[in-house]
């Protein structure tokens, strides 16, 4: 496995893969793997020449300096595991890497609606940060597919758009949500839940099923008002949204009557430890 820290080494090394006619797969995450990552890995193995997987906590994308400080960095582990399953080429800058100082940050495409609501609403300046460092990595890997988890549902579309809207020449692959035996959304803030709370998290998409069921029966008003307080019967558990949306415009749905595109998203606090889900409902 070939392991690169600096943007020129790994962008000419990839340059002569592709003038190989090699396809060249890609899998961009923050480090603190799971089998949810391996997922994305193995597919892209599967499809594609040529592997490559980029480690970085990206800093501009977190408008909450605690979680930055607390996001777990698990390096030595993250490596050993890529090796294992296969990986061909990891990316790990670091910060210095990606922003040079004196470098303006800043990202002049319109999403209109997009980045504004639901994840966007509580993170303000959160997308802005993903698309950035997300289209210097398009930029350095040059890659033919990448791979995104539909756990970051808004994350996905928010991707999807830029690269239809810049042109850039990469597929993107929607791949699902990898859980855990229980159901929980596999996640590197996992970890940071005590026990009691990871026993009760997996009622967080317990009651996503049970959202899927009611649709068409129940008001689409009713039925968010029942999840909320569904998932908060919990101790210590408090949701900072729970919508019902398109699952393309990811605006607020009133109704049944496009319910082939409604999507059920979710952002819980389980004590300080903030876990997103979601669930197609007309699958």
């Amino acid at each position: 496995m070939k392991q690169f820290t600096h943007i020129a080494e790994t962008a000419d090394y990839l340059e002569i893969q592709r003038e190989k006619d090699l396809m060249i797969g890609f899998v961009p995450t923050m480090g603190a793997l799971h089998e949810g990552h391996l997922a994305l890995i193995k597919r892209s193995l599967q499809e594609n020449d040529i592997t490559v997987c980029s480690i970085f906590v990206n800093p501009i994308q977190f408008n909450n300096n605690n979680d930055l400080a607390n996001y777990p960095r698990t390096l030595s582990q993250d490596l050993k595991m890529l090796e294992s399953c296969g990986c061909d080429v990891v990316f790990f800058p670091d910060t210095a890497e990606m922003y040079p100082d004196g470098e303006t940050i800043s990202f002049g495409l319109n999403f209109g609606t997009l980045d504004k609501v639901l994840e966007g609403q509580f993170r303000p300046g959160h997308f802005n940060g993903v698309a950035i460092v997300v289209k210097k990595l398009f930029d350095i890997v040059q890659p033919t597919h990448a791979y995104f988890g539909k756990k970051d549902f808004q994350q996905l579309a928010i991707i999807k758009h830029m690269v239809y809207a810049m042109g850039i020449p990469v597929e993107i692959i929607p791949c699902e949500t990898i859980r855990e035996v229980d159901g929980l959304a596999m996640s590197s803030r996992n970890t940071r839940l005590s026990p009691a709370e990871r026993k009760l998290a997996s009622g967080i998409y317990q009651t996503l099923l049970n959202v899927r069921e009611k649709i068409g029966k129940t008001p689409v008003p009713e039925l968010k008002e029942w999840a909320v307080k569904k998932i908060e019967e919990n101790d210590g558990f408090r949701v900072e949204y729970f919508e019902i949306v398109d699952q393309e415009s990811l605006m607020p749905m009133e109704d049944w009557t496009s319910r082939d595109r409604a999507v059920a998203l979710v952002a819980v606090f389980v004590g300080d430890v903030r876990l997103i889900d979601n669930i197609e409902l007309f699958s």
